[in-house]
């Protein structure tokens, strides 16, 4: 063979096989590749992280335990113990509860109260964040790129399921408003057993007064009993406003604060999600979802370094 063929030989060689390489390992795993084929096989971690509320914590705990403090600076505890005023209070309360609501609505309110304690709802930029790049990948690779996008949202991933599936945007926003109100409404359930316990306790507290100073008056002729009577008139008062006061209400409140800060983030979201099914400009769509922020937080310095969805590989 002479050399020209020699030549060619090692010319098609240097040629072919790079390029059989590079085709091969065009898409590595857990390695980011080319923009446009990997952002149709992203995922979000925003939106879903745990995060403990202290204002919750340090409020609650912080007054029961000054509390403990003033009842142990001002001499012996046993006195504040009274095993019929806790039993007049905490079970009278819990059993007046049931009677305003079903079992299902009280259980449920159990579960909805770690709400007040632990907060796994993102912010509303880091949400307004996370659409506009779901909407950067629709524009530009149409509404079957989203199918194999995951966001820990449920809501948020609802509306982009029902993109994917081609449903109109009357449709889609008749679907996200409905389970929007059906949300709010479950969570409004949960603190309004938490109330309903703050308003009973109270009551409760002062019915166990009641029966203390009836057992106070009915035994006046016997001294030893007029200090165990007095007891449990006073102390179910006590017992009564440290359950409404320090717990029920306080947590009533913070459920209350939840349900508004996700029906604000599931309003977001339902405009992102009609946006992107109309095709709007990201960037009229960014300015349409910051009104949702407060005027300092729409004008934050890009200098500033804020959360921001991060992207990761799905197999």
């Amino acid at each position: 063979m002479d050399a020209a063929c020699y030549g060619h030989l090692a010319t098609s060689r240097d040629t072919v096989w790079p390029l059989l390489i590079k085709n091969l390992t065009r898409v590595p795993i857990n390695e980011p590749d080319d923009e446009s084929s990997r952002s149709s096989r992203i995922s979000y971690a925003i939106g879903g992280h745990l995060q403990v509320d202290l204002a919750t914590l340090l409020g609650m705990f912080g007054a029961i335990a000054v509390l403990i403090w003033a009842v142990v600076a001002g001499g012996s505890s046993d006195i504040f113990v009274n095993v019929p005023s806790v039993l007049i209070v905490l079970c009278g309360t819990l059993l007046i509860v049931l009677i305003k609501f079903n079992m299902a609505q009280a259980l449920r309110a159990v579960v909805v109260a770690k709400r007040a304690f632990i907060n796994k709802l993102g912010t509303p930029d880091e949400l307004i964040a996370q659409i506009m790049e779901i909407g950067t990948v629709a524009r530009r690779e149409g509404l079957l790129a989203l199918e194999n996008i995951e966001v820990e949202s449920e809501f948020l991933q609802r509306g982009i399921n029902l993109l994917v599936d081609g449903a109109e945007p009357d449709a889609i926003k008749t679907t996200l408003e409905r389970d929007l109100r059906e949300t709010a409404e479950r969570h409004r359930w949960g603190a309004k057993v938490f109330s309903a316990l703050g308003e009973v306790a109270p009551a409760m507290g002062m019915i166990g007064t009641l029966i203390g100073l009836v057992q106070m008056l009915s035994s006046m002729d016997d001294p030893k009993q007029i200090g165990p009577a007095m007891a449990v008139a006073l102390l179910t008062t006590l017992y009564g406003a440290v359950l409404a006061n320090v717990v029920a209400l306080p947590i009533a409140d913070k459920l209350a604060l939840r349900k508004t800060e996700e029906a604000k983030l599931n309003a977001i979201c339902i405009d992102g999600v009609l946006g992107i099914a109309g095709g709007e400009n990201p960037r009229v769509l960014e300015s349409m979802l910051k009104i949702y922020l407060a005027p300092k937080e729409r004008d934050r310095e890009k200098g500033e370094e804020d959360e921001k969805p991060k992207l990761k590989s799905v197999a």
